[in-house]
């Protein structure tokens, strides 16, 4: 059945026109916040890299290409997404493999594969694949998960987990396995599961910390202590929380942030780029970014509440947790209260692979919105 006629058909006995937004699977507040952030996003960018105009048309058309992806993302109907959800995950896992095996390495590193075209970073699909999979597999029964349904769910976590932090790429792999995490909480585990798991992971803990990389550790224990190595492993730490108490309340001005005029501040386009924004355009800025993000977040929360089958609701949720992880995780690196994981700033720090996983998972919001919308214009 085709929908585009029938809804030119319902408009047209109604006394309406077909208008094109009836046919463009776009969610207008959510693409709303994303073109604000967007916008936010070059403006800091473009002082970040240094007044570098290549750098900023770049991450344009990057933005670009991500959203269109988006766009295509949103066509596609939710009970296609379900049926191919077990391939994507499997063909993922493979890629990951792969990279263990034949990877390129890049800064101490083997996270990619040689494509010939393109080099892709395969554990940026997991982010994607992991949540769809274990909504595909939780959804097939009435909540809340039984024991043997949790466990299975939780190997379904751990195994691409545990080959992204082999690589080693520990910010991903927490991204990936809390965006599995997310949608075993919204199936309904009971609290005795989530109490479980937390006094296991306690347990754990010794043994976490030696698997360890030597760095890894060195980056935890800074956390605590920056001013130990003030000029080696503390230095990132220490630099981002000058950056940011010199912002003050209004800031020091657009292209007037010295820590990154002077090169003070390591990472400025990528992992640090919060600090800039906060060094520039002080308080205010900072407000301004949460706010955008704020915009963001209450339009998927909102698609995660009107969603009518369990795939959807549990798929919908975790993206949306997941996405408000990625912010919490930098921001909180940034002002010195986590170890530093290599997480970029959701649709802020400079780079392209993150921004197309981020924007593919906003294509898949509004594929549920949508898709929503138009069977209850059909009804």
């Amino acid at each position: 059945m085709r929908i585009d006629p029938l809804l030119t058909q319902i408009q047209m006995q109604s006394g309406g026109s077909p208008g094109w937004l009836h046919r463009v699977p776009l969610d207008l507040p959510l693409l709303g916040g994303l073109a604000a952030l967007s916008g936010i996003a070059l403006v800091v960018l473009y002082s970040a890299s240094g007044q570098e105009l290549d750098v900023l048309i770049r991450q344009s058309l990057r933005l670009l290409l991500a959203m269109g992806i988006m766009l295509a993302v949103a066509y596609v109907h939710p009970r296609f997404l379900y049926n191919i959800t077990p391939i994507l995950y499997m063909v993922a896992i493979v890629m990951l493999v792969l990279v263990l095996l034949i990877g390129k390495t890049s800064m101490g590193a083997q996270r990619w594969l040689d494509l010939g075209i393109v080099r892709f970073q395969p554990s940026e699909l997991m982010k994607i694949a992991t949540p769809m999979m274990l909504a595909w597999y939780l959804a097939r029964y009435a909540p809340p998960p039984s024991f043997k349904s949790f466990l299975v769910a939780c190997a379904l976590i751990l195994l691409p987990v545990l080959l992204i932090a082999k690589q080693p790429d520990l910010g991903t792999a927490i991204l990936v396995g809390s965006s599995g995490a997310a949608v075993i909480f919204l199936s309904g585990l009971s609290w005795a599961y989530l109490l479980g798991i937390l006094a296991m992971g306690a347990s754990a803990l010794p043994l976490l910390w030696k698997m360890l990389h030597g760095y890894q550790r060195d980056r935890i224990l800074m956390l605590l202590n920056p001013e130990a190595d003030p000029l080696g492993r503390g230095y990132h730490i220490i630099q981002s929380k000058i950056a940011i108490g010199s912002g003050g309340i209004g800031g020091k001005g657009w292209l007037h942030g010295t820590q990154v005029r002077l090169e003070f501040l390591p990472e400025s386009s990528t992992d640090f780029i919060f600090a800039v924004l906060a060094e520039e355009f002080g308080l205010v800025g900072c407000l301004g970014l949460l706010g955008a993000y704020f915009i963001i977040l209450a339009r998927c929360l909102y698609i995660v509440v009107r969603a009518k089958d369990r795939y959807s609701r549990y798929l919908a949720g975790a993206l949306t947790l997941t996405f408000f992880v990625y912010i919490f995780v930098n921001i909180s690196m940034v002002i010195g209260i986590l170890p530093v994981v290599g997480v970029p700033l959701p649709l802020v720090s400079y780079g392209g692979t993150s921004t197309v996983t981020l924007l593919a998972g906003f294509g898949i919001l509004m594929s549920i919105q949508y898709h929503e919308n138009i069977s209850k214009r059909l009804k």
